[in-house]
């Protein structure tokens, strides 16, 4: 419909002997000032030496003439010159029914089609816990994937994990320590144990010497693999902490196709930068560095081998950049999703990838998130631990179970959806605002099915649901052309979704999904409780049933695209 008033305008300006190249058309604020609404008079005006209110109005008698096919109700000028449309009743009728008709598929497009993409995100490290900065990047990463999925793209989830360094260290000197978890431990057990052992570790290498030369010991013993009492700790650490990462994904609804080990891209990235010495990277006090601001003020040093000849992170970034590439040939599109403290060495990063690789240089995107803090201001669990990601996805879920009464569930389902809707509250906290922000995040009103929260959008759904099924028990169908002399605010949401995704996609930010959806819930709520929907006496009671199924087919694709499971009963 976009497309199809802007060309009425173009056709109406061309009419008047006026050419423009571009102008603006949005949705007004206030769908009581209509559906669109253009500035173009107001834009023009003053070029054209004309007054632009006068300008609208003789646009708007072209759009008159020129609109055939109906699908405009009314055309007003607005203000100083603004030119608002009202889309006709017909109009709403038909966007019902292609909804019906393309079901969940309604939305999609081809914008990415041919594009091969890659997106990483998450990276917990093993041997430590996964903290709520893996799960800001799991959510982020996990719907920014399935939105240029959505537009055609042929997209891939890649994890890169830290399986050697400091940390791994300081976890091994804790399990040496406290000795290993009891063997009938749950695997989820095993995990936190590790990360207990971690914790110990690190802050005894801060405080005693002794006990930092031994960490520091064991740190080169995981890097040589020459002590078997090591790596026999360390492949076990390994395998357990995985396994749980992967426990994890499940509940969040991620299914990686690649996984990165920092181990593996060391001596990768090392070799590039060897390769490179004396044309982008140079020696500097038995380091070698790249000084990146000679080719960008913004720019800085960064070294990318020490003078112990050992290589940073900068250098594992470059060998990961270039086995991604290696690992999907003719690959379009790297996007990386990670915190915002990344953001300046990971500029300098692509800097130099971009100078040894040029076809790499437009094929790289980092995105970065800001930081979670609690509103509370304590950061800890409801059992008094140190918060982690999956602490605040346990207590989601264990607060959702207290809340749920309805008998109708077996154990296992009240479980299966206190978890959904759980990962729900925090993935929508996450998603809902500017990626790049910082979060302060409210436990209470993340778990509400009231207002602006996760939960209360799939409770919208749950309950469009519960109206399908009386109406099936009643026997009416749907029928999008049965429809009142009334246009419901609902049907003024509905149509506009695949705008909302091909803006989300283009600008890879998914808050403009997750803000349309609560609009678009808050509206269906109050039709449902404005309306008697299900009843055989209405003629339009078929209509109303078609407008429930059309607006229960875009919230589950639009919580699908948020990575948010839609329970058909709450």
């Amino acid at each position: 419909m976009q497309e199809e008033i802007k060309k009425l305008i173009k056709d109406a300006l061309e009419n008047l002997n006026i050419e423009v190249s571009d102008f603006a058309l949005e949705h007004p604020a206030d769908l009581k000032m209509g559906d669109f609404s253009t500035n173009i008079a107001l834009a023009i005006a003053k070029s054209i030496e004309r007054n632009p209110k006068e300008l609208a109005e003789k646009i708007v008698v072209e759009i008159n003439r020129l609109n055939a096919d109906k699908n405009i109700e009314k055309v007003e000028v607005a203000g100083a010159g603004f030119i608002n449309f009202h889309l006709s009743r017909k109009f709403f009728g038909k966007s019902v029914e292609e909804i019906l008709n393309q079901a969940e598929s309604f939305g999609k497009n081809k914008t990415l089609e041919g594009k091969k993409i890659m997106v990483e995100y998450t990276q917990p490290n093993p041997f430590k816990p996964f903290h709520i900065g893996h799960l800001m990047s799991n959510a982020i990463g996990e719907s920014i994937s399935r939105l240029v999925e959505f537009s055609g793209a042929d997209t891939s989830r890649a994890n890169y994990q830290g399986d050697v360094g400091l940390h791994v260290a300081k976890a091994i000197w804790g399990l040496l320590k406290k000795g290993l978890p009891e063997e009938h431990f749950s695997n989820t057990a095993k995990a936190q144990y590790i990360g207990e052992c971690y914790s110990f570790g690190a802050g005894e290498y801060e405080t005693d010497p002794k006990i930092k030369e031994e960490i520091d010991e064991i740190n080169k013993k995981v890097y040589t693999r020459d002590d078997k009492k090591i790596n026999d700790i360390y492949s076990w650490g390994f395998d357990i902490t995985m396994e749980a990462f992967e426990d994890l994904y499940r509940m969040l609804g991620t299914k990686f196709d690649f996984y990165f080990l920092e181990s593996a891209m060391a001596d990768i990235g090392r070799d590039i930068v060897n390769d490179n010495i004396g044309k982008i990277f140079e020696e500097s006090d038995g380091a070698i560095v790249f000084k990146a601001e000679k080719y960008d003020p913004k720019l800085h040093t960064r070294v990318f081998i020490t003078s112990q000849n050992l290589p940073t992170y900068e250098t594992k970034e470059l060998g990961l950049t270039a086995e991604k590439f290696k690992t999907e040939p003719n690959m379009d599109l790297s996007i990386v999703v990670t915190a915002s403290e990344q953001m300046e060495y990971m500029r300098v990063v692509a800097k130099a990838i971009s100078l040894i690789h040029p076809e790499f240089g437009n094929k790289m995107k980092h995105i970065t998130h800001g930081m979670m803090r609690l509103s509370t201001g304590k950061m800890g669990s409801r059992k008094g631990n140190a918060i982690t990601g999956e602490s605040l996805l346990n207590d989601a879920r264990d607060a959702i179970l207290e809340k749920m009464t309805d008998r109708e569930f077996s154990n296992e389902e009240r479980e299966k959806v206190a978890s959904d809707v759980g990962v729900s509250a925090i993935k929508y906290s996450v998603l809902k605002q500017n990626i790049g922000g910082d979060i302060v995040y409210d436990f209470d009103k993340s778990i509400s099915v009231d207002g602006d929260s996760g939960p209360y959008l799939q409770y919208s759904y749950a309950r469009a649901n519960s109206v399908l099924e009386k109406a099936q028990k009643e026997n009416i169908l749907p029928d999008p052309h049965a429809f009142p002399d009334e246009i419901f605010e609902v049907e003024k949401l509905l149509y506009k979704f695949p705008e909302i995704v091909e803006r989300s996609t283009k600008e890879y930010e998914p808050h403009y999904v997750a803000n349309y959806l609560i609009e678009l819930a808050r509206a269906y709520n109050s039709f449902y409780g404005n309306n008697m929907i299900v009843d055989k006496a209405d003629k339009a009671s078929s209509y109303k049933v078609a407008l429930t199924y059309a607006f229960s087919f875009v919230m589950k694709t639009g919580l699908h695209l948020l990575g948010i499971v839609a329970p058909k009963k709450m």
